[in-house]
């Protein structure tokens, strides 16, 4: 209990109350020498150059507003209080019509609903979307406000707000005006219109002008971009067709020729036929992209005109630089960490692969890294990625990768089967079989055997896998991107070389398949070519040669094989192997194929004589030499024989009797 004060006491003084304890306790602030005092001034604040505009606005809002209430009020005037007698009927009138909108009055409010603008000048600020809301003005961070809750409503109108109205948006002022039922669509704009300020009204006009502008330009434009391909481009006459003329000049004419061969009944000359057009095509496109012409005439019968430009601007652009993780020694998701800490920027490759990954930009090599070195990823491209997904190899397999070399395939089969099982690398070439050691050893693969046989033999020396993936030798018209030599150097007999080797390396792949597998018996053929000679044909080919049927590859991207295409006719089941582009899927042109074994059987059909035909007759030269030196050999071996015999009478006979004597 404290003490108790004696108020009543002749004599005693009040005491004041002073600061508590705490306060007692605490020191005055100690101010840093050299600092000056502030001085409070009495002069406003200097105010920044958005800030004056705001206050601007709000100064001719402010007006507005004014000006039409003032308007509002002379109108009521005229209405309420009419001059003349005649007059005074009608102003009564127009009151009861205002006031009222039945002649039950008893019962019925008056029709006074708030107007779009509240007439507090304080209250109301414009919102402007271009200025920056500054924190420390609450007035500024509301923008317009919005109606109150407790606006009269009748049975005529329809609730509605004016939240987040932008002064430049008409399409949101006009939702928000509450509509009446009953009216036209013409009656609602002209009541919206008068509700909205003169400054309104004038952007929404300037508005429609300029839309009508606009499209009124795009269609002179169109145009005048249609008579211009009409009148400026003309047929080249016989003597200038081979005349040298500029890159841009060239460019300019291929796009004319697209946009007439695209609508040729409209845009052709009379007396032109189709074939010159695509004949000077042809000669424009080998002369822009440095083509040669045998392997531009092969691409132009793939694909459509839209496509074929889309396509040869592609092959000019290399494609992104992907890498695979090693499975066996870390995780994607650690992988990519540990790069990103050394400055890789990159993400993952797609939905359909879990272990890609896409590499934009790297301030390390990506090839000399210490993950690199240790195994942990492998630079691949993201098609080569796709043969060994449409194979699925299990654990515990026998499986060929016929053709290995540089190992990136056949270490993303390891990786699938972790390790187990028996995987044969082969590869004919001995020195590229060295880089499939060295990365094997790198990426720590232990179920696998090198070996360097020709392929069109190894049915003879290996048997029964369950599996064989067959990434054939080819042109590589789909990684023209990374080898422009491809473009000049490809003839017709370097196809024709290629397609018999994949062939003859097909049927030795199936013949070393063992059909009787439990969990395989399926074989995956694949190139880095698009023509079709390298690709439907020779799947065609097998398919007549050997018990074998075309399979889903389990892909779920790519575009379907050829059934048909100019004078070949493919079997329909070609639709299941899938294509790839670089225009079109960001990746090498690449083609997979998936085929299941049946039996052993070779089937005999017309096909194959005639085929067989065929090549004999291909052969004929070639038989005739052998003809030729096997005469030679047996003359040879005749020679030879008589000279034995001779020798063997001319030697002297060594008997014991004789030596005795």
């Amino acid at each position: 209990m404290g003490r108790k004060a004696k108020f009543g006491e002749p004599g005693a003084v009040k005491q004041l109350k002073g600061p508590g304890r705490k306060a007692k306790k605490q020191k005055p602030p100690k101010m840093l020498p050299g600092l000056p005092k502030l001085e409070e001034s009495d002069e406003p604040k200097k105010l920044s150059h958005r800030q004056k505009q705001r206050a601007s606005r709000r100064a001719k809002k402010k007006e507005e507003r004014k000006t039409i209430k003032k308007e509002k009020k002379q109108t009521t005037k005229q209405i309420v209080e009419p001059k003349s007698d005649n007059e005074k009927s009608l102003g009564i009138k127009n009151e009861i019509i205002k006031e009222y909108s039945d002649s039950n009055s008893s019962w019925l409010k008056s029709k006074k609903s708030k107007p779009l603008i509240p007439e507090k000048d304080d209250d109301v600020e414009s919102y402007d979307s271009n200025s920056d809301i500054d924190d420390e003005e609450s007035e500024e961070q509301n923008g317009l406000e919005s109606f109150d809750e407790d606006v009269e409503s009748d049975d005529d109108y329809l609730t509605g707000t004016l939240d987040d109205v932008d002064s430049s948006n008409e399409s949101g002022i006009e939702d928000t005006v509450p509509k009446k039922k009953g009216k036209s669509l013409k009656k609602r704009k002209a009541d919206d219109e008068d509700d909205l300020l003169p400054i309104e009204k004038a952007a929404k006009k300037l508005k429609i002008a300029k839309k009508k502008e606009e499209t009124e330009a795009d269609e002179e434009m169109k145009m005048q971009m249609n008579v211009a391909s009409q009148d400026i481009f003309v047929f080249p006459a016989e003597d200038k067709i081979d005349e040298t003329i500029p890159i841009p000049e060239v460019e300019q004419r291929i796009k004319d020729i697209l946009l007439v061969l695209s609508n040729f009944n409209k845009f052709r000359e009379a007396n032109r036929s189709r074939q010159e057009y695509t004949e000077l095509l042809l000669k424009d496109l080998c002369t822009y992209f440095s083509y040669n012409k045998f392997l531009m005439e092969k691409i132009m019968h793939l694909f459509p005109l839209d496509d074929l430009m889309a396509f040869l601007e592609a092959s000019e652009t290399p494609r992104p630089v992907t890498i695979r993780t090693n499975s066996l020694k870390t995780r994607r998701r650690d992988l990519a960490q540990a790069l990103i800490n050394r400055g890789v920027n990159l993400d993952p490759i797609g939905n359909w692969s879990k272990v890609g990954l896409v590499v934009y930009n790297s301030t390390v090599p990506i090839g000399a890294t210490p993950e690199y070195l240790a195994g942990h990823y492998m630079l691949q491209a993201a098609s080569s990625m796709l043969p060994v997904m449409a194979l699925a190899p299990q654990e515990n397999e026998f499986i060929l990768d016929m053709c290995a070399a540089p190992g990136g395939k056949a270490s993303h089969i390891a990786a699938i089967m972790k390790n187990t099982g028996v995987l044969i690398a082969n590869d004919v070439n001995k020195n590229r079989a060295k880089a499939v050691i060295g990365n094997f050893h790198r990426m720590g693969i232990a179920n696998s055997v090198i070996s360097t046989y020709d392929g069109r033999q190894i049915s003879k020396i290996y048997k029964n896998f369950d599996r064989v993936l067959l990434d054939a030798p080819c042109t590589g018209t789909g990684v023209i991107s990374k080898d422009s030599g491809v473009k000049m150097s490809k003839d017709e007999t370097d196809l024709q070389r290629c397609f018999t080797l994949q062939r003859e390396l097909l049927l030795a792949a199936i013949d070393s398949l063992n059909f009787k597998s439990s969990t395989g018996g399926y074989l995956v053929y694949s190139t880095c070519s698009i023509l079709a000679e390298e690709n439907e044909c020779v799947i065609d080919y097998a398919l007549k040669k050997r018990d074998v049927k075309l399979v889903d590859t389990g892909l779920s991207f790519g575009t379907e094989g050829f059934t048909n295409l100019r004078q070949h006719r493919f079997h329909p089941t070609m639709k299941l192997t899938r294509r790839f582009y670089p225009h079109t899927h960001n990746m090498d042109g690449f083609f997979v194929a998936k085929l299941k074994k049946f039996s052993n059987v070779i089937p005999q059909s017309e096909h194959t004589d005639d085929e067989d035909n065929e090549e004999n007759e291909v052969n004929e030269t070639n038989g005739i030499e052998e003809t030729d030196q096997t005469e030679v050999k047996d003359k040879e071996i005749v020679a030879a024989a008589e000279e034995k015999s001779l020798t063997n009478k001319k030697r002297p006979k060594h008997g014991r009797g004789k030596n005795r004597n």
